[in-house]
């Protein structure tokens, strides 16, 4: 667990307590299942997923969503402005990723474009209500196209012979994917994520090698890892 989540979770849980300990005396009265308490399941996992995730895109749709549902579950905004708002919201935020994306560059777009001019072939993993392991270990490795729709996969760079910089572009729909990547190569994130979430879990992070991994990570209701 990241030091981040903790502290949130430590705080989240003496907000509570302070609560509870304020009912007992009859301080404060407050409802534990209040109209709408439900949207916190939605709420809570984007704040934490905008305080830990490198892109804030997903993070910051789903808080937005959370917090509209919890105005209709109010009645502070009828369910039908709901609908009305929740796609000129995610377009906005989706629009400013893009522009940022646009001025910032991807070079890990430009690396695999690289690769498929010099005939590099990217690899290529797929699961879908199943769990799949790869294993490219004593194999040259210079990218992969991953794909989880309500599966796993298990990508292992560990023991691969990696010669230059390389990409992997990971889709998990409904999923997992998770990236197993040796101590001699950098690696660098760029996510576009909706409740979903891409993290960087390695326990050891160095940004001094050689070469460099660069994951294109897309995260619809599921997660991308490197590990």
């Amino acid at each position: 667990m990241k030091k981040s989540t903790k502290i949130v979770g430590g705080i989240a849980l003496i907000a509570v307590a302070v609560l509870f300990t304020l009912k007992a005396f009859d301080i404060f009265d407050f409802d534990v299942f209040f109209k709408g308490w439900w949207t916190l399941f939605i709420i809570v996992p984007s704040i934490v997923g905008i305080i830990n995730d490198r892109d804030k895109t997903g993070g910051c749709i789903g808080l937005s969503v959370g917090i509209m549902l919890l105005l209709a579950a109010r009645d502070i905004i009828n369910y039908s402005m709901l609908w009305k708002l929740a796609v000129p919201v995610a377009l906005v935020f989706l629009g400013i990723k893009l522009i940022i994306g646009g001025v910032r560059g991807n070079k890990g777009y430009n690396v695999e474009a690289q690769m498929r001019r010099d005939g590099k072939p990217l690899k290529s993993g797929f699961s879908s209500f199943s769990a799949t392991k790869l294993n490219y270990a004593g194999e040259e490795f210079n990218g992969a196209e991953l794909n989880a729709v309500f599966g796993g996969i298990d990508c292992d760079l560990r023991g691969a012979i990696i010669t230059g910089d390389c990409v992997i572009n990971a889709t998990a729909i409904f999923g997992g994917i998770d990236i197993f990547v040796p101590d001699n190569i950098n690696v660098q994130l760029s996510s576009n994520s909706m409740f979903g979430g891409v993290g960087d879990k390695r326990p050891y992070k160095t940004n001094n090698n050689q070469f460099t991994l660069y994951v294109n990570a897309t995260g619809l209701f599921g997660g991308v890892d490197v590990k």
